[in-house]
Parts: structure tokens; sequence; C-alpha cells
């Protein structure tokens, strides 16, 4: 059977009002920010489909028959959860500069209580829109250089550990700066960095993470382009809307633009200033990253065939598309379980599907 899917929104206040709610044709604009649109099983926000008569969220009917819903290899590989989460993510104000764990890191830091669960979070953005990332960092004596022409004397300390190729440590200074000399800091950068630092220097104003876009890679994906974000790539999104797909895992890091508390010691232990994004190209249709947890699948007036025994979650984002007798419209999804066998997809629209990795 292939369930249609009803998909809960989170209400994060960077999100659009407009992103989300065009596609599903809804009144613009929606009462309130709509950031993420979560498909899949996750316990903060599972989907809900309806079996026997009655609604059940996608974590329930997978717990009630593993193998049957998500198939033997999966359950080999992960046990008995989906291992994926997909999103639709709409950037109306910058994310937090972030980073996530490895597997080992991840399975250590939740033996000791430190991360909320014992996996990893690798993660892969598709760009509907024009799509803003920064992510990674510069080489050091590129952003040295680029800190030392705002000739603002208090960067002294980063600027030399920059220089020395201490990126870690030059970072460990910003996020350790004194409360009480941020604001200022903030207001000397913010005239002398570029639009980019003013942009988010109004925005968080006693924040020195302002200084982002001078100490990593800009990122500009077009429609189609992906994006895939591995452990200890520090990253950010700015703006554009897109569809991500990351391993199923709540364990983030937060480096600064945010309220919400950082951890320096746990961050700089988890960061690696070398580690840097990778553009992945799509191979028969479907991106395929350096992660077992997910691929995405992008089509556009798709006549193919998907073959049977992998758990897939469909979302239709323009026009309209069948697969087998499932008509999804622009916004509607659905959940396949391996159990389904082959499904054909056919129709004039743009199609993306998540399936475990497993080669």
């Amino acid at each position: 059977m292939i369930d249609r899917l009803t998909n809960p929104i989170k209400d994060y206040a960077w999100g659009s009002r407009t992103a989300i709610a065009t596609l599903a044709g809804r009144p613009v604009p929606s009462p309130g920010p709509e950031a993420e649109m979560w498909l899949g099983a996750h316990p903060a926000g599972p989907s809900l489909l309806e079996r026997g008569g009655e609604t059940r969220s996608l974590d329930e009917v997978i717990a009630a028959d593993p193998e049957g819903e998500l198939g033997r290899a999966c359950v080999e590989r992960f046990g008995a959860r989906l291992p994926y989460l997909m999103k639709l993510i709409a950037v109306g104000a910058p994310l937090s500069l972030q980073v996530h764990p490895s597997p080992e890191q991840a399975r250590a830091g939740y033996e000791r209580g430190a991360y909320g669960d014992p996996y990893a979070k690798p993660e892969l953005v598709c760009a509907l829109t024009p799509f803003v990332a920064l992510a990674g960092f510069k080489a050091p004596a590129e952003a040295a250089g680029l800190l030392a022409e705002l000739e603002v004397a208090s960067l002294r300390p980063v600027i030399d550990r920059l220089r020395l190729g201490e990126t870690l440590s030059a970072l460990r200074v910003l996020l350790e700066w004194p409360r009480e000399e941020r604001a200022e800091l903030v207001a000397q950068v913010a005239e002398r960095g570029g639009e980019e630092v003013a942009k988010l220097a109004e925005r968080y104003p006693q924040d020195p993470a302002v200084l982002a876009p001078l100490l990593m890679n800009r990122h500009d994906l077009r429609p189609g382009e992906a994006l895939y974000l591995g452990a200890g790539v520090l990253h950010a999104y700015l703006d554009g809307f897109g569809v991500e797909i990351m391993a199923g895992s709540d364990n983030v890091l937060r480096a600064g633009l945010t309220p919400k508390p950082i951890d320096v010691d746990e961050l700089l232990s988890v960061m690696v200033p070398e580690a840097q994004p990778l553009a992945v190209e799509a191979r028969a249709h479907l991106f395929s990253p350096p992660a077992p947890e997910f691929a995405l699948g992008r089509a556009v007036n798709p006549r193919l065939r998907l073959t049977g025994g992998l758990p897939r979650i469909l979302l239709c984002t323009e026009g309209e598309v069948l697969a087998g007798r499932r008509r999804l419209a622009a916004g509607e999804s659905a959940f396949v379980a391996a159990g389904v066998g082959d499904v054909e997809l056919h129709g004039r629209g743009t199609v993306f599907w998540a399936q475990p990795n497993l080669g």
C-alpha cells in the first residue's frame, strides 16, 4: 500500500511565511513562520497516515511490523527504525551556526548523557529556489587577511591564531569573548565587514559569530543542485527553499547566531576545521552521498520504476505525479513500504523521494 502522509510543520522563528504555503496551495502569507515540514518517523514530529480506517503515526506503523515496512536489509543495518528524516526547509532568516558529531562521537556522547540519541546527523540539501549556505572554514591565512582588513584592534588575538593555522583556537577566542564587550565588537565589525556581516549584526547585535561570512565559505546553490554536510562541518543556511534529508537524529551543537546555549568544549571537540561540504551530483536521478542512512531521488516529468524492498517517502514539489495509482499534487507526499514492491512514477511535475543508501 502507498499511504498518503500528513506532515507536521515546525514554526521556528527563522522560517518563511510564503514558501511552504505557496507550494501547498494555501493562502499567503501564512499566519506565522513555517520553517520546516517534517516527513518521516522522528519521535519529535512523525508523519501521520491512515491504515485500517484509523489515523496512526508512521513510527507506530513501523514498530508494529518493522520488516514489512522497512525491509529486511534496512532492519539488519539500522534496526527497527526509519534511518532518515526528510524535510522541506524554508529559510526566511539565517539559521544558527551548527555542527554535528560523527557516529563514534554520537555513541560516546550519548553514553555519557551529552546527546539525546546515539546517532550521527549527516545531511544533504537540494535547492528548490536559489539557496545560500555558509559551510566549511576558509583557509586560515585567508580568513586572517579578511579580519585584518577590518582594522579592529581587539581582533588581534583571533588574527594571530589564524596566521598560525590555529582555527579552533581562534574560534574559541570569539566564542568566549567577554559578554560586556560583545556589543562594541559587533558594532565595529558591522560597519566594516560588508553587507552579509551587517545583516547578521542587525539580527544578533551581541554575537561575535556575525563574523562567520569572513571565516567561512559561501555556497550558492541553483535549483536542482545539492550540498552534503558530513560530521564536523560548521555550517549555517542563510536564505532559500529546499528539500533536505538527514539521518534520523537530533544531535546538534550550536556555535552562534542563536540565543540557545553553546557548549564550547564539546563544540570544539566535534568540529573539524579542515572539513568541507561536498557538492553531490545526481546519477540515475539519485543523489547518493557518503552516508548509509539516506539517498535523495529527484525526477522531473518522471517515467521510471523504483525497485521495491526499501522504505521510501515521496514528495511532489511541482505539477502532478502518479506513484502507482496514488496521485500526488504539489505539496503532497506518501510513504511506500518496502513490501509494496516496484513502483512506477510518471507524470508532469517534479517528485523527490527519500530512501536508505544501502548501495
